[in-house]
């Protein structure tokens, strides 16, 4: 069975490799001496070295009698590879996870796929384990490419206890050009193994046209952290709690603040105007901005007041301007990505202040 870091040689052709990583569970990219990778079916790879380096087996001299010998083609130049493809929401690491149940109709019966994607502008060393009995297991390594999602593992409902507690290792950078230095992220996830068994729990995303569940690892630049409560915080605070009620000090009323209900403004342009005919790029991007800053003075002297300005994945230019406005205009205002549940990676959240 192939697996990354394998030194294999191809079947039907001449040349061969490292095993880097798997595009999905039917193809490896492999990268030649060169240092190109080739996307190559697993059925045509024949192991010549475990990753490890200890020989797994010896390939015979001779062809046998019984098979035909293969007949070698002359070596042909790598081809060149085509430029990453950037985008500027892409600046800020966002990976997350994906499982998705290889028979949507037998979900608790079946097995699953797990994917690793990586919605970045940078190239992506990573290393996925899980915890069992205190220790930690690598289920699968290699390098993700920029933009791009790759096929780590199929497993058995069985393994679903092990994967009760994760981590994600990663180290972010780009070839052959200059690039903002990205910290490097040990991100540990809690997982409910109930959702596998609820369909309701596998959505729609914009990474597969089937549902999947989704976990976040990295958004924005900022690593997912978890609430971790150790058993003696846990007893201090049910000491101290015993404390307060045992001498419960005099009632003092307050008045009651009340939070104004978030607003949703939709940003797309279809929502905006009946028809675009005749307008350029620049022109829908500019009456889309308009609305945007009428929200913005309609709340203006509302304090606390939370916008949702969805403007969608798209490529990052309406979500860009906006964030620009934000920091020459709107100083005094705070902003985020809003709920990645609720909206993905397409709206802004905006406080007012």
């Amino acid at each position: 069975m192939v697996k990354t870091g394998d030194r294999v040689r191809f079947l039907n052709s001449v040349g061969g490799g490292i095993v880097k990583a798997f595009k999905d569970k039917h193809t490896v990219l492999v990268e030649d001496e060169s240092g190109f990778d080739f996307p190559i079916p697993v059925s045509e790879c024949v192991v010549v070295n475990e990753g490890a380096g200890s020989p797994r087996s010896s390939l015979r001299s001779l062809p046998s009698k019984e098979e035909p010998p293969v007949v070698k083609q002359p070596p042909q130049a790598p081809p060149q590879k085509e430029p990453v493809r950037e985008t500027p929401e892409g600046e800020r690491l966002n990976v997350c996870l994906a499982y998705l149940p290889v028979d949507p109709k037998a979900i608790t019966q079946g097995s699953y796929e797990a994917y690793f994607i990586n919605e970045s502008n940078y190239y992506l060393y990573f290393n996925y384990m899980n915890c069992s009995n205190s220790s930690w297991t690598s289920r699968c390594r290699g390098e993700v490419e920029p933009n791009t999602k790759i096929f780590m593992e199929e497993f058995p409902k069985e393994d679903l206890n092990d994967l009760e507690r994760i981590c994600i290792q990663l180290m972010a950078f780009k070839k052959e050009k200059p690039f903002t230095l990205k910290n490097v992220y040990s991100v540990e996830l809690r997982i409910d193994t109930v959702k596998f068994y609820k369909a309701h729990c596998f959505m729609e995303n914009d990474f597969f046209d089937e549902a999947a569940l989704i976990f976040p690892v990295v958004r924005a630049d900022v690593p997912e952290k978890q609430l971790l409560i150790s058993a003696t915080e846990l007893q201090e605070a049910m000491q101290q709690k015993r404390k307060d009620t045992a001498a419960p000090a005099p009632a003092v009323s307050k008045p009651r603040q009340t939070t104004p209900p978030s607003v949703e403004v939709d940003l797309h342009i279809h929502q905006l105007l009946d028809s675009t005919d005749g307008m350029s790029a620049g022109d829908m991007l500019n009456c889309q901005l308009d609305r945007f800053h009428e929200t913005m003075r309609r709340y203006a002297g509302r304090k606390g007041q939370k916008i949702i300005f969805i403007h969608g994945k798209g490529e990052g230019v309406l979500r860009a301007a906006i964030e620009k406005e934000l920091k020459t205009r709107y100083k005094s205002c705070e902003y985020r990505d809003a709920s990645f549940r609720e909206y993905g990676f397409g709206a802004t959240s905006v406080k007012i202040r």
